[in-house]
């Protein structure tokens, strides 16, 4: 728990990397639980970036709220939403998400999302950067600087302009 005191520094893959979050209307799923945690009082929101096959987030848990439970429901919350708007609108694109497991039918998240706290400035700060710089890298090409990509808190640090409403400064 001492821990949770920590800005958390977390990322998850879409299964097998496959580009599911392109579509805005999938980043937007993303966007929309994200908005509800922080309205709940679960988490504040640092930092972020949705890329077409992944995550990243930094974020903290807000007391009583445990980091393990916050991950798990946003996973779980996510991943039925994308997979009901693919069984709705896309059921050829869900088949590829089909898994042989004990305990699902489809699987929309790699296990084992890496979490790690930051536990100090200078680490917040480097994986800030790293998040913001993930659209821009040559291998995505997604935006010419940091800011102009939509789907990130760059904007919000760079111009001081917050396009989600739910993201708190990591100074504060």
């Amino acid at each position: 728990m001492e821990d949770q005191r920590h800005i958390s520094f977390f990322t998850a893959t879409i299964l097998e990397w496959k580009h599911l979050l392109k579509p805005e209307k999938y980043k937007n799923i993303i966007l929309d639980s994200l908005q509800f945690l922080v309205t709940q009082k679960r988490v504040k929101v640092y930092g972020f970036v949705i890329m077409p096959n992944h995550l990243h987030l930094l974020w903290k848990m807000e007391e009583p709220h445990l980091r393990e439970n916050v991950q798990r429901d946003f996973l779980k919350f996510t991943g039925q939403q994308l997979k009901f708007n693919l069984a709705q609108n896309h059921p050829a694109v869900l088949e590829r998400f089909r898994v042989n497991a004990k305990d699902r039918q489809y699987q929309i998240w790699e296990r084992n999302p890496l979490s790690v706290y930051c536990y100090s400035v200078a680490m917040t700060e480097q994986k800030l950067e790293y998040i913001h710089q993930n659209p821009v890298q040559e291998k995505w090409k997604l935006a010419e600087t940091p800011e102009d990509y939509y789907y990130s808190s760059a904007r919000f640090y760079r111009v001081n302009k917050d396009d989600f409403g739910f993201l708190t400064h990591y100074l504060e």
